[in-house]
């Protein structure tokens, strides 16, 4: 917002009955603007007054007209707002204008005497006496300015003619869905200067004016419009409207696009915020084209301190619709380390969902390699949280660091009484579906996420709880006393880390290649060293990595690191599953690094088998010339 001098007070003024609240109330809905009855603001003495069927003097109104005007002058500072007061006389009006004349909307409301008198007593406990009102007749100067609207008409087309006739300043920016992570962004938002029109559905009962009610709440929101109708929402756009969809993936965002695209103009642009999966915003992305209407998709990272103080935000779409929105996502994107906004221009189409999906899948892998690091600790070595915590705290201050090792240090100490909180947590792990997604995008793309996939798997199994504990009693398996040295555990978990990140950026070069997105490997992990989940120093020493290529198993400084840490990774598997544990990720990293490291591999039994079987021939090791060879094998 440029100054309060955009903002202004809409005065809703008439005799009492004329219906000044109903009318206030229902223009606020439309505009997107609090309403606030000027009778509030009476002191206590006016009301008894009143209610005892005394008419007010003159006297007894400048405290209260005063008070209505130094409310509306704070308020001005934040946003626009309609007041609902009778303001009778020119004299009051003059009250009520005091130094903000320029930001002023009058709106009179008058009808018949007879008209108003059956409404005033139709009304029920109100503190005006009926018997007032010939008063406040007598004392009615009506303005010779202003928008005056007959009470005859339905509240309907009263409220549709003042609409038109009102221009409120139209908002920069739009969100859709005040969910937690959408109330959170329009906080972020808010709070860049930008001016906001929010929208939440009705639902009687369960959702009503949630978005009226919510920017009432903060400070930073007191200038944002808030709507439950649809169309009053888009309207209070500025163009190119610019509309932040934070709803559910799926099902919610197709009724959502398809009940906005009338409302829309060429130009326009919808961001889709949420988990969407890539091929879907793909088909969004030219449903809308073929409308000249701009589609987003835009992976967000962070939860909801992220999406408040600063996300990880991947865009995905044309790059003439990046440029329509740029300023606003950088805004209220994190900062990195190297003092850069943590938002970047992924690629077309589907590219930044794409990119958030398998950002999800390394997460889901990290968890697990940390859970089953502590597993070993605790169920293996037989040490307290406590003991693990002061562990993986000693980790923090080397390039062992993660966001999501200090919230597990956070997690180790927890206590209910004199319980630790992480032994009252049932062993079921729940997942969203992007895990599973990555794992079918890798299938799909024929790059082997050995890691990520064991992550994934790792979590459906544990949902099996009642399955494991039967199994359990039947086998019994024994279990080796021996601790594994601390050295060891540190060593592999290094290295299985190495080898989960180097699968993440294998799938994300393979679906750029195959869908010709051009993703530039090192802005994305310098996107993700703030504001998202698997923020890391690793991610950080990855800028440099990734700039040779995607494949950083390959670099010589990762080289290294993996060739120092690889027999702590043998040896730790080698020990933890005498010990009865299980350790998906950290095999699968022992077993995807032997596998990539292996000049001679086993895949020609495989070939001469498929070749048995199905006739699909081989190639031969000393033919280089690519030629298809068959064998009839069984004579």
């Amino acid at each position: 917002m440029d100054g309060s001098k955009q903002h202004q007070v809409i005065y809703v003024m008439g005799v009492s009955g004329s219906g000044k609240s109903t009318v206030g109330q229902a223009l606020g809905e439309v505009l997107g603007l609090a309403f606030y009855d000027g009778d509030a603001f009476h002191p206590q003495a006016n009301i008894d007054k009143m209610s005892n069927g005394q008419a007010l003097q003159d006297a007894d109104r400048w405290g209260w007209l005063e008070a209505v005007n130094a409310f509306a002058k704070k308020s001005l500072e934040k946003s626009s707002l309609i007041i609902a007061c009778s303001a009778l006389k020119e004299v009051y009006r003059e009250k009520l204008v005091n130094e903000i004349e320029g930001q002023c909307t009058w709106v009179y409301l008058h009808g018949s005497r007879e008209l108003i008198t059956k409404r005033i007593q139709a009304r029920e406990e109100h503190f005006f006496s009926p018997t007032l009102l010939q008063s406040q007749f007598d004392t009615l100067e009506p303005p010779a300015y202003g928008e005056h609207v007959d009470v005859v008409n339905t509240l309907k087309d009263i409220v549709a003619r003042l609409q038109k006739k009102i221009e409120i300043p139209k908002s920069e920016f739009g969100l859709v869905g005040l969910g937690v992570m959408g109330k959170s962004l329009s906080r972020n938002f808010a709070s860049r200067g930008f001016r906001l029109s929010l929208f939440n559905r009705y639902v009687q009962g369960a959702e009503e004016k949630v978005a009226m009610d919510f920017v009432g709440q903060y400070d930073e929101l007191q200038g944002a419009l808030g709507f439950q109708d649809l169309w009053a929402f888009v309207d209070s756009l500025a163009s190119p409207r610019k509309i932040f969809l934070m709803i559910p993936a799926g099902a919610a965002v197709d009724q959502m696009m398809d009940t906005l695209i009338p409302m829309l103009d060429a130009g326009d642009v919808l961001i889709d915020g949420g988990n969407a999966h890539y091929k879907e915003t793909e088909k969004r992305s030219a449903k809308l084209k073929s409308e000249g209407i701009h589609f987003v998709g835009a992976g967000v990272s962070g939860g909801e301190e992220g999406a408040l103080k600063g996300p990880s935000i991947m865009i995905g779409g044309s790059p003439e619709a990046y440029k329509i929105v740029q300023k606003y996502v950088e805004e209220i994107a994190a900062i990195s380390p190297l003092k850069t906004k943590c938002c970047a221009y992924i690629g077309a189409g589907g590219a930044g969902h794409f990119v958030k999906m398998v950002h999800n899948g390394i997460e889901y892998a990290e968890m697990q390699l940390i859970a089953e690091t502590y597993d070993v600790l605790r169920r293996g070595s037989g040490m307290t949280p406590d003991a693990i915590a002061d562990i993986f705290e000693t980790w923090l201050g080397t390039d062992l660091a993660s966001y999501l090792l200090e919230i597990s240090v956070d997690i180790l100490r927890k206590k209910e009484g004199d319980t630790w909180l992480i032994d009252l947590i049932l062993d079921k792990a729940g997942n969203k579906g992007t895990g599973s997604w990555t794992t079918i995008a890798a299938s799909e793309l024929g790059v082997p996420i050995p890691t990520i996939t064991g992550a994934l798997f790792a979590r459906y199994q544990s949902a099996f709880k009642s399955q494991r504990e039967k199994s359990d009693s039947i086998y019994s398996i024994p279990q080796n006393e021996k601790a594994i040295s601390l050295e060891a555990i540190e060593g592999a978990y290094r290295a299985a880390r190495i080898i989960n990140h180097h699968q993440g950026f294998h799938l994300i070069a393979a679906a750029s290649q195959e869908y010709d997105w051009d993703i530039q490997y090192a802005d994305l992990a310098q996107i993700w060293t703030n504001g998202c989940i698997i923020r890391s120093k690793l991610m950080e020493d990855l800028i440099a990595v990734l700039r040779q290529g995607p494949l950083i198993l390959d670099h010589p400084d990762l080289v290294q690191i993996v060739k120092t840490n690889y027999e702590s990774l043998m040896k730790f598997a080698v020990e933890a599953l005498p010990l009865g544990l299980a350790i998906p990720c950290h095999l699968a990293s022992l077993q995807y690094l032997q596998t990539y490291t292996q000049k001679q591999s086993s895949a020609n039994m495989i070939q001469a088998q498929r070749d048995y079987f199905g006739a699909h021939t081989y190639e031969r090791v000393d033919d280089t010339s690519g030629k298809k060879y068959h064998t009839i094998w069984n004579t």
